[in-house]
């Protein structure tokens, strides 16, 4: 008897979801290849705690080598091409047929779509950037800090805001907030534009900590000798230290597939399966453009979707619920306080949010959020 293969491709968030729904589905009655080109995965969040200087590197990176699931295997490779009509995906580790694909590769980051951001600023987004800059966080001296938006498509929304309110702490720590400054430039006109209420206090908490919001902004390109970043909306913004959110991209490989476009043409699927224009073929999480933010949590949310339409292929059953676009980020509020909006993008006429005010029961509900996925995911408890 053959077993269905499918084939995934991509180890984040999503990726991780979905070969464990269809390992606890079909145990080794199924045929998964599960393919990254790293050798471990590491939440968003966590990027911040080792930036800051809460958490060692090592102590957030979780090796897919745990990863350890019947009827899965895991391929550290590099694809080369996707052929999304016949299925096939060419890696530096071989060939693999599918009987379903699914594409899950996440975001790109094009730091040289922002002239000047390589040589004089820094970039947090990457996981190579965020632990470079323990570092450099560690030897600032103070001065004028800008946290800038290069593209108007990006990961975790909140995470520039939280970044800002983390500099502040940390700059506070040190004493060396009063010989400081901190600008927040982003392309919304709130900090979150789903959940005014969210963005209300995360505008109020900016104002009580000497924080600037530069609404409706991208910053256009960086001048490493006189240390200026230019804005999109026409002015100069001296810094002694940029912290950038890099231009997002479709990933190559994608792009050359045929499932987009061009390099900003999120994946176009079917908003309610997550299916694209090829049957049998998926997108799921940062790569496609359904409507949701860029971030894990919706990922894992049509994960799940795309699991139950490959279950119910397999078992010729009922086509599931449709994805709702529903899910909840944690931001952090500095001082020691997480708030979490609750979102729903799909569901009603347009976007809606609603703000569980800031607390340190939410610093717990964050912790169980991460440990709870690493014990289902890589069978352990998250240190």
């Amino acid at each position: 008897m053959t077993h269905t293969r499918v084939v995934v491709l991509g180890a984040g968030f999503g990726g991780l979801e979905l070969t464990t729904i269809l390992s606890e589905t079909f145990g080794e009655a199924i045929d998964i290849v599960l393919v990254d080109q790293g050798d471990a995965f590491v939440f968003g969040f966590s990027k911040l705690d080792v930036m800051f200087g809460r958490a060692l590197p090592e102590a957030v990176r979780h090796p897919y080598r745990d990863f350890v699931k019947p009827g899965v295997r895991f391929v550290q490779t590099t694809v080369r091409a996707i052929d999304p009509a016949s299925k096939r995906v060419t890696t530096d580790a071989g060939v693999f047929d599918a009987d379903v694909l699914v594409v899950a590769l996440g975001a790109d980051y094009d730091v040289a779509a922002t002239p000047g951001l390589a040589e004089a600023g820094r970039e947090f987004y990457s996981i190579a950037g965020a632990f470079a800059l323990r570092d450099t966080l560690r030897h600032f001296e103070g001065g004028p800090v800008i946290v800038g938006v290069c593209g108007r498509s990006f990961k975790c929304p909140p995470a520039p805001s939280e970044t800002a309110l983390l500099m502040h702490d940390l700059l506070t720590e040190r004493g060396l907030r009063d010989r400081s400054t901190i600008d927040l430039v982003m392309p919304f006109g709130t900090p979150i534009p789903p959940s005014p209420d969210t963005s209300k206090a995360i505008l109020a908490t900016f104002a009580e900590r000497g924080i600037t919001f530069v609404k409706d902004s991208l910053v256009k390109s960086l001048d490493p000798q006189r240390k200026v970043a230019r804005l999109s909306t026409g002015p100069e913004m001296p810094f002694a230290l940029f912290l950038g959110i890099p231009v997002h991209r479709v990933p190559a490989v994608v792009v050359e597939s045929g499932l987009s476009s061009h390099a900003h043409d999120w994946v176009p699927v079917n908003k309610q399966t997550l299916e694209t224009r090829f049957r049998d073929v998926y997108a799921v999480g940062d790569v496609n453009g359904v409507g949701t933010p860029k971030a894990g949590v919706f990922a894992e949310g049509s994960a799940k979707v795309v699991a139950e339409s490959i279950i119910a292929r397999i078992k010729h059953g009922a086509a599931p619920e449709p994805y709702k676009g529903q899910g909840s980020c944690y931001v952090e509020f500095g001082h020691g306080q997480v708030g979490r909006v609750d979102v729903d993008f799909l569901s009603g006429p347009k976007p809606t949010g609603t703000l569980m005010a800031p607390s340190e029961a939410l610093v717990t509900e964050k912790a169980v959020f991460g440990s709870s996925r690493v014990q289902r995911w890589f069978g352990q408890k998250a240190d």
